[in-house]
C-alpha cells in the first residue's frame, strides 16, 4: 500500500489532459508505441475521438520506477472537462488521494478549471499544478503561473512546466505524483468496503463494476453483498484495469480494479454503492457521492412505436455506464409511449441521444428540452412540473417558480460589453466583475436556468470567438411570470410541442414555431391552421394552404353559374374533409423544434 498512488487529472475542456495521460502511459511502458494508434488512447469511444472531448472517466494502472529506486503502482483516472460531465469528475475524485490540475499556457485559468479545482479541494485531495502547452507561440507562461498562484496559493517552484505534445515535463509529473500524493489509507484486515465508481454492461458477463477498495481484501470465490439492495453474489473474477482487464484474483485496501459477479440485472449495481463481504460485512457503507440532480428534462420516444421495449432495455444498459442519466416512463398523445429523461445539460442530452443511436441502434425522437418548475396552485398545493403538458390550467395557478443559476464567465476584457448584453437578453441579473489579470475578466451573473439550456453556450462562444468559458451552479427557485405555450394543429393541442416560456417572449417564440411548422407540415386537401396559444388566447397563427384541383378546367365558355356551382361543391367537400381529416406530423417537425433557437 505504501507504494500505491491513486490520482486523477482535472482540467477545463481542451487543455490537454488526455494527451498528458497518453504520455504517462508511454513513459511507464503501459502502452507500447505500436499501440498508440490514437492520439488520445483512453478516449476509446467513437464519439470522444470525433469531438475531441472526454465523455467517460477511464481508469488505468501503471507501474513506475521512481528516482528513489522504488517501484510504484499508479492508478490513474482520466476525467472529462466539460461542465455537463462534472458528475463524472466528482466520482473520480471520490476514488483518489491526489489530482493533477492542468492549465493551458495559451488560454490560462478558465471557468471549469476553477470548478473542478474546488471539487478536488472539497474532496481533500493533494493538488499538483501543471502548466501545459508551453511550446505554443501564444503561451503566456508567467501570466498563467501568476493566475495559478492566485488561485491555490502555491509557490512558483511548485508549478510544473510541461508540453505533452513535445514530451516535456512528464518525468517531473510522475515524480510529483510519487512524492506529493499520499499513499492510500485503509486496513487490509478490516471488513471489506469497496466503492463502486463506474460500471459497464457485458452481454455475456453481465454488469462489470469498477471499484476502489478502501478497507479489507476482496478475493475471487468470496460471497459479496451490495449495501443499497442487500443482494448477495459470488465474486467470479477480480482484477486490475490496464489497457484491458487484467485478472489478479485479489484486490486489497488502496487498490483500484474491477469485479465480475454475474450480476444480470443492471439496476443492482448502483454507482456510489459499497461492496462488502457477505460473511463478514462492514457496519456502514463508505460515504459515497451526492445523488445526481438532473437540470434539463426531455422526452425520448422511439421513432417506431413497436420499438418501445427495445428502447427501455437500451436506456437501462446506458444508465449503467452513465449513472447521471435519470428516466421514467411517460406517454404522449402525439408520440405514444416513451421516457421522460433528466440530463445534466444540453451536451449531455446530445451525447446520450447519439449513444442510443450508435451503440444501441435506436431511432429516437426528442421533445423540446425544459427545466423543472414549482407551481403553487390557488388552493395552496405545490406541484413540481418537469413536462409542460403537466402544467395546471392558467386559472388554477397562483405562482410559478423556476430554477436560477449562479453563472461564472471568464473572458478576455474586450468582449465584456457584448457578453453583458447577451446576459441581459437572457434575463440575467448582474452581480460582480473581477479581473484575474489586466486582460482577463471574471463576470458573475444570476440567470434563469431555462434561458441557458438551449444555445447560451454556443452564443457565448461565437460572441467571444471561442475565448470565453462558462460554468454554473444551481442557486434557488424564484417566482417568474411564466406561461404554458400550446401549439394547436387544426384546433387540437400537440403536447410534444408544448413549452413553458416567459410571458414577454411568448409571442416571438410562438411566431417562430408556427412559421417553422408551416414549412414542415405537408399540404393536405384541406386548409391546416397552426396556432400558438396561452390558455384560450391565440398569440400567433400560420396557415398551410390546401391543395386544390382545378375543377373548372373542363368548363369552356358558358354561363358563370356553372363554374360557381362546381367551386361551391368543392368548397363543401373541403369543409367536410377538415372535420374528419387528421394531419400527420412528420418526424422532422419534432426535431426542428430542438434547433429552433439556433437561428
Amino acid at each position: 500500500m505504501g507504494t500505491t498512488r491513486n490520482f486523477c487529472i482535472v482540467a477545463h475542456i481542451d487543455h490537454g489532459k488526455s494527451t498528458i495521460a497518453d504520455r504517462l502511459l508511454e513513459r511507464t511502458g503501459t502502452v507500447s508505441p505500436r499501440e498508440m494508434k490514437f492520439k488520445q488512447i483512453l478516449d476509446d469511444m467513437e464519439l470522444e475521438q470525433e469531438r475531441g472531448i472526454t465523455i467517460k472517466l477511464h481508469a488505468i494502472q501503471m507501474h513506475y520506477q521512481a528516482q528513489d529506486g522504488a517501484s510504484y503502482t499508479l492508478n490513474l483516472i482520466d476525467t472529462p472537462g466539460h461542465v455537463d460531465f462534472s458528475y463524472e469528475v466528482s466520482r473520480s475524485l471520490a476514488a483518489c488521494e491526489g489530482a493533477i490540475l492542468v492549465v493551458d499556457a495559451s488560454q490560462g485559468v478558465e471557468a471549469q478549471t476553477i470548478s473542478n479545482l474546488y471539487l478536488a479541494i472539497d474532496a481533500g485531495l493533494e493538488i499538483i499544478p501543471v502548466v501545459n502547452k508551453i511550446d505554443l507561440p501564444s503561451a503566456m507562461v508567467d501570466s498563467v503561473k501568476h493566475q495559478i498562484i492566485e488561485l491555490i496559493g502555491c509557490k512558483s517552484e511548485d508549478i510544473i512546466m510541461a508540453s505533452a505534445k513535445e514530451d516535456v515535463g512528464i518525468d517531473k509529473i510522475l515524480e510529483a505524483v510519487v512524492t506529493k500524493i499520499p499513499p492510500p489509507r485503509g486496513d487490509p484486515a478490516a471488513p471489506l468496503r469497496a466503492l463502486i465508481f463506474d460500471s459497464v454492461f457485458d452481454i455475456y458477463r453481465g454488469s462489470i463494476v469498477y471499484i476502489r477498495v478502501f478497507d479489507g481484501t476482496l478475493k475471487e470465490g468470496e460471497k459479496i453483498k451490495f449495501f443499497h439492495n442487500g443482494k448477495s453474489f459470488d465474486a467470479e473474477e477480480v482484477g486490475v484495469l490496464k489497457m484491458k482487464r487484467n485478472r489478479t484474483g485479489e484486490l486489497t485496501a488502496g487498490d483500484v480494479g474491477y469485479l465480475i459477479a454475474g450480476v444480470k440485472d443492471v439496476h443492482d449495481t448502483k454507482v456510489g454503492d459499497t461492496v462488502t463481504s457477505a460473511g463478514n460485512p462492514a457496519s456502514s457503507p463508505w460515504p459515497g457521492y451526492k445523488e445526481v440532480k438532473p437540470m434539463v428534462f426531455s422526452g425520448v420516444y422511439p421513432a417506431n412505436a413497436e420499438d418501445f421495449e427495445e428502447l427501455r432495455a437500451s436506456i437501462d444498459k446506458l444508465k449503467l455506464n452513465d449513472s447521471s442519466l435519470v428516466y421514467e416512463p411517460e406517454t404522449s398523445t402525439a408520440l405514444g409511449f416513451g421516457f421522460r429523461c433528466g440530463f445534466l445539460g444540453l451536451l449531455h442530452m446530445e451525447i446520450v441521444q447519439e449513444r442510443l443511436e450508435r451503440e444501441y441502434n435506436q431511432r429516437i425522437i426528442n421533445t423540446v428540452p425544459n427545466v423543472e418548475y414549482r407551481v403553487t396552485k390557488r388552493n395552496g398545493t405545490l406541484v413540481v412540473v418537469d413536462n409542460p403538458s403537466d402544467m395546471p390550467p392558467l386559472g388554477e395557478i397562483d405562482k410559478v417558480e423556476e430554477p436560477y443559476i449562479k453563472g461564472q464567465i471568464i473572458l478576455p476584457t474586450e468582449y465584456i460589453g457584448n457578453i453583458m448584453k447577451l446576459c441581459m437578453e437572457r434575463r440575467g441579473i448582474y452581480k460582480n466583475t473581477t479581473y484575474l489579470d489586466p486582460t482577463r475578466g471574471d463576470l458573475q451573473y444570476e440567470m434563469p436556468l431555462s434561458e441557458i439550456i438551449f444555445d447560451f453556450y454556443d452564443k457565448l462562444k461565437s460572441i467571444s470567438r471561442g475565448y470565453a468559458s462558462f460554468d454554473y451552479e444551481i442557486l434557488d427557485f424564484r417566482e417568474s411570470d411564466l406561461v404554458k405555450l400550446d401549439i394547436l394543429i387544426n384546433g387540437e393541442s400537440v403536447d410534444a410541442f408544448s413549452s413553458v416560456v416567459h410571458r414577454d417572449k411568448a409571442h416571438e417564440w410562438g411566431k417562430k414555431l408556427c412559421t417553422r411548422l408551416r414549412k414542415l407540415i405537408p399540404r393536405q386537401m384541406f386548409e391546416v391552421a397552426i396556432q400558438a396559444a396561452i390558455g384560450s388566447k391565440v398569440v400567433a397563427r400560420e396557415t398551410v394552404t390546401a391543395m386544390r384541383k382545378n375543377v373548372i378546367a373542363k368548363c369552356y365558355g358558358g354561363d358563370i353559374t356553372r363554374k360557381r356551382k362546381l367551386l361551391e361543391k368543392q368548397k363543401e367537400g373541403k369543409k367536410r374533409m377538415k372535420q374528419v381529416g387528421r394531419v400527420e406530423i412528420p418526424q422532422e417537425a419534432f426535431l426542428a423544434v430542438l434547433s429552433l433557437r439556433d437561428e
